[in-house]
């Protein structure tokens, strides 16, 4: 479960070690997604290389769909699931861009964090394991990103459960909107142009711009 962590996590993982000790012993004998492997998957690149954190709020609850990274799901998944197909499509309204077959994990390869504030829920249940302690686990996550970073970071903020890492995220650029779920996309996720605006902040923290193809 832990091979995949970057060693550049380690200081993070060693201090959080007995919180995820009593998250992961809860999880024992229960079907949650996604996959143990996948649970930590964000963290297989080193913190030094996220220059965006895009913070989503629980693994999908399709098994066939969680992949251990915010919004993503498998290559050829078909239909896409709401909120991800929101996403591709105010991609393509604010940068002309269009991700092919609906993937996105590439992101990950390319600077951006795709990290949920909690790492797994129950199978076919949404929400199931906001009392287990990831939460704190992930503003740990936050903080510690932003430290290695040296505040150098663009946090894009979709809904309620990423935004209560605002104050944590004082020291970062921030951009904001409701999610991109079909329940509110309408309402402030459309026409907000979060990609275009990351990579303008970027520029100005003197970071490349992100590659959102």
């Amino acid at each position: 479960m832990f091979d995949s962590v970057h060693p550049d996590w380690e200081p993070l993982f060693q201090a959080q070690r007995g919180l995820l000790d009593r998250i992961l012993l809860q999880l024992e004998g229960k079907k949650f997604v996604p996959k143990s492997e996948d649970i930590f998957r964000a963290f297989s690149t080193s913190p030094r290389g996220y220059r965006v954190l895009i913070l989503g709020q629980d693994p999908y609850p399709n098994p066939d769909h969680a992949v251990g990274l915010a919004f993503a799901v498998p290559p050829n998944t078909n239909p896409l699931p709401p909120s991800l197909k929101n996403i591709l499509i105010e991609l393509e309204s604010d940068l002309g861009v269009s991700v092919d077959k609906g993937d996105i994990s590439h992101w990950q390869s390319k600077g951006v964090m795709l990290l949920n504030r909690h790492l797994t829920t129950l199978a076919s249940e949404t929400g199931a394991h906001f009392q287990l302690g990831w939460d704190e686990f992930t503003k740990a996550t936050v903080q510690y990103l932003l430290q290695v970073r040296q505040n150098k970071l663009v946090a894009i903020l979709w809904g309620n459960q990423a935004q209560e890492l605002k104050q944590n995220l004082a020291d970062a650029k921030i951009i904001s909107s409701v999610h991109p779920s079909p329940l509110s996309s309408y309402r402030g996720f459309f026409g907000s142009k979060p990609f275009s605006k990351a990579n303008a902040m970027l520029l100005e923290m003197g970071e490349k711009p992100i590659d959102w193809n």
